[in-house]
């Protein structure tokens, strides 16, 4: 299925557009599962450096930004802070191969993947439950990027600031003002979601950089402001040394990971269009341990500077963009990780739900539908009530993870250890009771019972973080949820005879590509 074709930064849009004609649809492939964005695809020519600006386009933003140095509330020093980042994201890193590898293999997106494990109408739960998280992130990260806009609009027209003050002109818990601006944003996406594929190429290839550009000037600002010697790592007081502070690093680690679950658990929405395997690879260890470093420790250089500077520790660079004394300044910084913001949204959480969605009802729902059932929800779900402050933002991240674990437990249960990595790509598009993947009326039992057992037991610390020792327990509900569904399965695998009915033992393994 691979070709020779050299890859370039546009590849990244035809994920975001998905055009007719980029799936095979086979003349046996039952309609009610089978459209061209779904169908396997005809031709897969992603190189690392397009896996590598997917990334660039997931870490650098607000969110990205404003999660690590919510952290630094956590009471650890700044270089603990460091190593807490790079674990938690080499185990992205892990994680990520693993999802991978199926879908690149087989050339089809995360929900038609989950077929194999859940069954042909069972993957519809997975396919729904993640299209929903989607929809909470594409509402966190618009309201992200409608929060830099406020700044740049008051610091052109400073007469609007009552319709910033939320108890003065205020609505569901977000002023009049960010109500426009959150407006103004979510109908910008929404058209280049529908017509604006050059937009869409653009904001790709200048996200990502453009963001390194502003944070190196604001760093460099910051340090012409207060000297090289004022950089101090050590941000906040330091409440825990030693042995004292593992526990809380693990924490962070689990923190770092439950931010990324969510584009880690569809990842295989991107692989599928990598070249070989090995490229998928190399793209993440760039985009991730590498790059993720990298921004990191501008993160920390740059917060550490806004205490002599500013006088207060600054976590969020919008803020930070905001207290410098050139109007010029404020708003090329604003505006920059305004539209970085944007970018996110559309690599992240537009093709989620497009695909996810679409999944539910092939005929009906395309990716263009997919996409806009996300932005409508986003508004519904009052965004900015879930990303205002560390303490939320970290209850947020632990909610998602208790429900996005088990669907990745389950999913790496089903396609390593007990299929051994052998799919049949054509019966996960037929609705015939001899299919392998016909399960009992579509449904696999064992993927169902798990993931809903996994979820249900690893929410409890989030819902309970009164009683003694469950807020620390919360930390890990996305470990605890994914331990869950993956043993969970596998244990209800064998009762069910998953791997009997469903034939694995006459599956023929996925042919390895050549590394490119």
């Amino acid at each position: 299925m691979a070709d020779t074709r050299e890859s370039t930064p546009q590849d990244l849009v035809e994920a975001a557009g998905m055009p007719v004609g980029s799936g095979i649809v086979e003349p046996g492939y039952d309609p009610r599962l089978t459209n061209e964005d779904l169908a396997p695809l005809k031709d897969q020519h992603w190189g690392s450096y397009n896996i590598f600006a997917f990334w660039m386009s997931d870490v650098h933003s607000v969110g990205g930004y404003v999660t690590a140095g919510s952290l630094f509330a956590l009471g650890l020093s700044s270089w603990q802070v460091l190593i807490s980042l790079v674990v938690g994201i080499t185990i992205v890193y892990f994680f990520c191969n693993l999802v991978a590898k199926p879908s690149q293999r087989t050339g089809v997106p995360y929900p038609v993947i989950n077929r194999s494990a859940f069954g042909v109408l069972g993957a519809n739960v997975p396919a729904i439950i993640r299209g929903a998280i989607a929809v909470a992130w594409y509402g966190i990260q618009t309201y992200l990027a409608s929060a830099a806009l406020d700044v740049v609009v008051l610091k052109i027209w400073p007469s609007l600031a009552p319709y910033a003050d939320v108890h003065q002109h205020g609505f569901l818990g977000l002023p009049l003002l960010g109500w426009c601006t959150y407006a103004i944003l979510w109908v910008l996406q929404a058209a280049v979601f529908w017509t604006g594929m050059e937009t869409i190429r653009k904001f790709i290839d200048f996200c990502g950089p453009a963001v390194y550009v502003v944070m190196i000037i604001l760093a460099g600002y910051l340090i012409y402001k207060a000297g090289w010697s004022s950089i101090n790592l050590n941000l906040g007081t330091v409440k825990y040394t030693g042995l004292d502070a593992i526990p809380i690093m693990l924490g962070a680690i689990a923190l770092v990971v439950s931010y990324f679950s969510g584009p880690m658990l569809n990842f295989g929405d991107f692989s599928r269009y990598g070249k070989s395997f090995a490229a998928v690879k190399r793209g993440n260890l760039l985009g991730l341990p590498v790059n993720f470093l990298a921004f990191s420790i501008l993160v920390v250089v740059t917060s550490s500077l806004t205490i002599p500077v500013f006088g207060e520790l600054i976590t969020d660079p919008v803020t930070t963009v905001s207290r410098i004394d050139s109007t010029f300044a404020i708003v090329l910084g604003a505006l920059t990780f305004t539209i970085a913001t944007i970018g996110i949204n559309i690599v992240a959480n537009f093709i989620s739900p497009a695909f996810d969605f679409s999944n539910v009802s092939p005929q009906r729902i395309s990716w263009r539908a997919g996409g806009m059932i996300a932005a409508v929800g986003s508004v519904l779900i009052t965004p900015w009530n879930l990303y205002n402050n560390p303490e939320v933002i970290h209850y947020t991240l632990e909610t998602l993870g208790a429900a996005i674990g088990p669907l990745f437990g389950v999913l790496i249960a089903d396609y390593y250890l007990v299929r051994r990595q052998r799919v049949v790509v054509d019966d996960m598009f037929t609705m015939a009771p001899e299919g392998r993947y016909w399960y009992s009326k579509g449904y696999n039992p064992a993927a169902i019972i798990a993931t809903v057992l996994g979820a249900a037991v690893a929410v409890i610390p989030v819902l309970a973080t009164g009683v003694p020792g469950m807020h620390t327990t919360a930390q890990y509900s996305w470990f605890i949820g994914m331990g869950l569904g993956l043993l969970g399965y596998l244990g209800l695998a064998s009762r069910f005879r998953v791997a009997a009915s469903s034939r694995v033992t006459e599956a023929v393994p996925m042919p390895v590509p050549e590394p490119a």
